[in-house]
C-alpha cells in the first residue's frame, strides 16, 4: 500500500476509535465499518452500497469485483475521499467515478488495475490528489486527466510503463501541468528499463506514420503523370499514349473525386492526338488562319509525357509524341481551350522518351530525352511565342531519361542512356557541358533527385539488378544503398508534408513504398502499394486538395490508380 493510503488508515481508525455513533439501520453494509462521515469495507464479495448518502470517506479493501463499471458511485455523491488497495478488479470502466464531484482525494493503489478507460476520470472537477501506485498499468490512456483543473499531486508510481509511443503524451503532459507528479520507471522496452520517466526526452520519440490506401481509378492506362497549378487550383496532367492524349484532371468538390476538368461546353478537357489533318498537312484551317506546319506522322499518336508549363494566365503543355509527332499546346487565358501552336524538333525527336521543364538564365525551357539511333536529346528554350532548339545533346545514344537538379548552386542535367552510364552536364556558357559520368551505374534506365539534410540523393532505376541510392559528395555521386528491383521502370522520391517517401515500381511484383530515416540517412520500407496493383507503373506524383494529400500512381498495363495519404498518429 502506498503511503497516502497507509496514512488514510490511520486516520480513518483514529476517527472511528471511542466513537459511540452508530449509523442508521441499514447504512452500513456487512463487511464495512462505519463512523459518522467515514466507511471502511475490507473482503466484501461485491461492492458495497447502502450507504448514507452523506458519507465522506470509504476505502474499500480487498473487494471481490474485478472491474469498476460506470456509476459505481453514483449513490455517495458526496464523497470527498476514495481509497482503493489491495483489490482485485483490472479495468475502470467510462465514468466509473460519475457523480462524484466534490471528490478530492482518490487513491487506486496496490491492486491489480492494468487498464483503464480515457474518460474514467470524467467529472472529478474538484480532485486535487490522485494515485495509482503500485499497480500493473503498461500505460495511460491519452486525456486521461482532461478536466483535472485543480490536480496539485499525482502519483503514478510502481507501475509496469512501457516506454514506446503510448506514453508520449504523458511525456508531453508533465511539464505543462501545475502538479506535483512522480511518474516512476520504465518497465521497458529493455533498452529503457528502469529509466525515470521524468529523464525521457519526448523528442526522441518517433511516433508519427504515414499510410497509403486505395482512394479512384483513373480508367486509361498512362505513362507521365504531373502535377501543377493553375489559377490557384491544383492540377494534374496524364500521358496516355493508347488514348493519344494528354487529360488534365482537377477536383471536383461536390463528389469529393477527382474529374476530367470542364469547359464552357461541358465536355472533358483533353489534349487529343493528332490534331486536325488540316492543320498537320498545312492547309488553311476552317477559320481561315494559317496552321502551324506540322509532322505528317498520322499513325503515331502515341504520347509519351506531357509536360505543363504556367507562365501568368498562360498555359503550356508540351506533348512529347513518338516518330517526330511533338507539339506544343498552349491556352492563352483561362476561357480558351488549349489548342496546338507548335510542332517541336520533328527531325531530332523521333523516338521521345521523357521530357523535363528547366529555368536557365530566367528562360523556361524544356529538355527531350530521345532513345532513337538516328535524333538526339533536344534541349528546347522559348523564344518569343515559341520554344526552339538551343542544344542537341548526347546524339546517338539513346537516352531513357532526363533529370534535372542543382549541384553547387549551378543547373545540373543527368542523362541515362541505353548504351552507356548516365552522363552529368553542367550549364556553363551558355549551353550544357559534360562533367562526368556514375561510376558503377551500368543499366540505369532512369534517374531522379532528391534533397534531404542539406544533401543531394540520387534514386537510380534498373529493369534488371539492384536500384540505388546515391548521395553527392561534392564531386561524385556516390553509392550508399542498393534495393532489390525486377522489372522496375521507376524509383521516385517524393516529399509528402514532412515525409521524405521513394517508391519502387515493378512489372512482375507490388510496388513497394520507402521512407527516409533522417538518423540513418538511408531508405526503409514502408508498406506495398496495393490492392489494388499496380500494373506496369511508369511515373508517380502526389498532389493536395482540400487539406487531402493524394498519390498518382501511372501504369502503363492498367488503369492509373489514386492513393489516399493518411498520417498516423502512434501515440494515440
Amino acid at each position: 500500500m502506498g503511503g497516502a493510503g497507509i496514512l488514510l488508515l490511520l486516520l480513518l481508525a483514529e476517527a472511528g476509535a471511542g466513537v459511540a455513533w452508530r449509523p442508521p439501520k441499514g447504512k452500513c453494509p456487512l463487511s464495512c465499518s462505519c463512523s459518522k462521515d467515514s466507511a471502511l469495507c475490507e473482503g466484501s464479495p461485491d461492492l458495497p452500497e447502502s450507504f448514507s448518502p452523506t458519507l465522506l470517506s470509504l476505502s474499500l479493501v480487498r473487494i471481490g469485483v474485478t472491474q469498476l463499471k460506470a456509476g459505481s458511485f453514483l449513490r455517495v455523491p458526496s464523497l470527498h475521499l476514495l481509497l482503493f488497495t489491495s483489490n482485485y478488479f483490472s479495468v475502470i470502466e467510462d465514468d466509473a467515478f460519475a457523480g462524484l464531484s466534490h471528490l478530492q482525494y482518490l487513491f487506486i493503489e496496490d491492486n491489480e488495475i492494468g487498464s483503464i478507460s480515457k474518460n474514467a476520470l470524467r467529472g472529478l472537477r474538484s480532485l486535487t490528489h490522485l494515485s495509482l501506485a503500485n499497480n500493473h498499468l503498461e500505460t495511460l490512456p491519452r486525456f486521461l486527466f482532461r478536466g483535472l483543473e485543480t490536480l496539485t499531486h499525482v502519483d503514478l508510481r510502481g507501475n509496469q510503463f512501457q516506454c514506446d509511443c503510448r506514453v508520449l503524451w504523458l511525456l508531453q503532459w508533465m511539464p505543462t501541468v501545475n502538479a506535483s507528479v512522480g511518474a516512476g520507471a520504465c518497465a521497458g522496452p529493455a533498452t529503457l528499463a528502469h529509466m525515470q520517466l521524468r529523464h525521457l526526452d519526448p523528442k526522441t520519440f518517433k511516433c508519427r506514420a504515414i499510410e497509403l490506401s486505395w482512394f479512384q481509378t483513373v480508367g486509361e492506362s498512362a505513362l507521365g503523370v504531373e502535377s501543377f497549378s493553375y489559377q490557384g487550383e491544383p492540377h494534374i496532367i496524364l500521358a496516355q499514349p493508347f488514348a493519344g492524349r494528354c487529360l488534365i484532371l482537377t477536383w471536383d468538390y461536390s463528389l469529393q473525386r477527382f474529374r476530367p476538368e470542364e469547359e464552357l461546353s461541358g465536355e472533358p478537357l483533353a489534349i487529343f492526338l493528332p490534331a486536325p489533318a488540316a492543320c498537320l498537312v498545312g492547309l488553311p484551317c476552317p477559320t481561315g488562319l494559317t496552321c502551324p506546319l506540322l509532322p505528317d506522322s498520322l499513325t503515331a499518336p502515341s504520347v509519351v509525357s506531357c509536360k505543363p508549363l504556367v507562365l501568368g494566365l498562360r498555359l503550356f503543355v508540351l506533348a512529347a509524341r513518338l516518330w517526330g509527332g511533338s507539339q506544343l499546346w498552349s491556352r492563352p487565358s483561362p476561357g480558351l481551350r488549349l489548342a496546338p501552336t507548335q510542332a517541336l524538333a520533328p527531325r531530332r525527336l523521333l523516338r521521345p522518351n521523357d521530357a523535363e521543364l528547366l529555368w536557365l538564365d530566367g528562360q523556361p525551357c524544356f529538355v527531350v530525352a530521345d532513345a532513337s539511333k538516328a535524333g538526339s536529346t533536344t534541349l528546347l528554350c522559348r523564344d518569343g511565342p515559341g520554344f526552339y532548339p538551343r542544344q542537341s545533346l548526347h546524339a546517338w545514344h539513346r537516352d531513357t531519361d532526363a533529370e534535372v537538379l542543382e549541384l553547387d548552386g549551378r543547373p545540373h542535367l543527368l542523362l541515362a542512356s541505353a548504351s552507356q552510364r548516365p552522363v552529368l552536364f553542367h550549364w556553363s556558357g551558355g549551353r550544357f557541358e559534360r562533367r562526368t559520368d556514375i561510376p558503377e551505374a551500368e543499366d540505369v534506365y532512369a534517374t531522379r533527385h532528391f534533397q534531404a539534410g542539406g544533401d543531394v540523393f540520387l534514386c537510380l532505376t534498373r529493369y534488371i539488378g539492384d536500384s540505388m541510392v546515391m548521395r553527392w559528395d561534392g564531386s561524385m555521386f556516390r553509392l550508399l544503398q542498393q534495393l532489390p528491383s525486377r522489372g522496375a521502370h521507376v524509383f521516385q522520391p517524393l516529399l509528402i508534408a514532412r515525409d521524405q517517401l521513394a517508391i519502387l515500381g515493378s512489372d512482375f511484383t507490388f510496388s513497394q513504398v520507402f521512407h527516409l530515416e533522417p538518423d540513418k540517412g538511408l531508405l526503409e520500407p514502408l508498406q506495398e502499394l496495393g490492392p489494388p496493383a499496380l500494373v506496369a507503373p511508369r511515373a508517380f506524383a502526389h498532389i493536395t486538395m482540400a487539406s487531402r494529400c493524394f498519390l498518382f500512381a501511372a501504369c502503363f498495363k492498367g488503369p492509373t490508380q489514386i492513393y489516399q495519404v493518411h498520417e498516423l498518429d502512434l501515440s494515440a
